[in-house]
């Protein structure tokens, strides 16, 4: 694991837009499926930045040395028998920082934030076969699905997604 990675929350996007438009932008041409195809336009990756932060969405980015090289979002449920619960979307690394810890660290403060906002139940999903499931299922994410022909990718080919769970207090 990287020791100079930071990991904060963004109540901004403003300064960030720049840096968090072209992280999308790479790993969507690394593949990483989060909901959009190759290649990504910078404005649509702008437009997705701005859109982003909600009362109900809270953002965390990974730094080193001063550059966005991840981030994670922690989606709070706030309909009347969901506020036990919060959903991890687009976890994110640059392909060029990935296999030091990041996403890990990412989770981790995803999951911390959870439990204080008294989140007892995390849920995610993420294309079948990706690296992330080895990521997820390492941190204790249980397996609760597969959903077939789920998501396309660029090439046509549809892609099953895995549903995952785990329970945090």
């Amino acid at each position: 694991m990287v020791s100079n990675v930071r990991i904060e929350q963004l109540f901004t996007i403003k300064e960030s837009i720049n840096e968090l438009s072209k992280l999308l932008i790479q790993v969507v041409e690394d593949g990483a499926s989060i909901g959009f195809l190759p290649p990504l336009d910078p404005s649509d990756s702008t437009s997705y930045w701005h859109n982003v932060l909600a009362p109900d969405v809270i953002l965390f980015v990974a730094t080193m040395n001063d550059i966005i090289v991840g981030s994670v979002q922690l989606h709070l449920c706030t309909k009347a028998n969901g506020t036990h619960r919060a959903e991890i979307a687009k976890l994110m690394t640059h392909p060029n920082y990935r296999r030091n810890g990041i996403a890990r660290s990412l989770m981790e403060k995803a999951e911390e934030r959870a439990k204080q906002e008294d989140r007892s139940l995390i849920v995610l999903d993420t294309r079948e076969g990706d690296p992330s499931n080895l990521l997820y299922t390492s941190m204790g994410y249980i397996q609760a699905g597969r959903i077939p022909s789920y998501a396309i990718s660029a090439n046509g080919e549809l892609h099953a997604t895995i549903f995952y769970y785990k329970v945090i207090g």
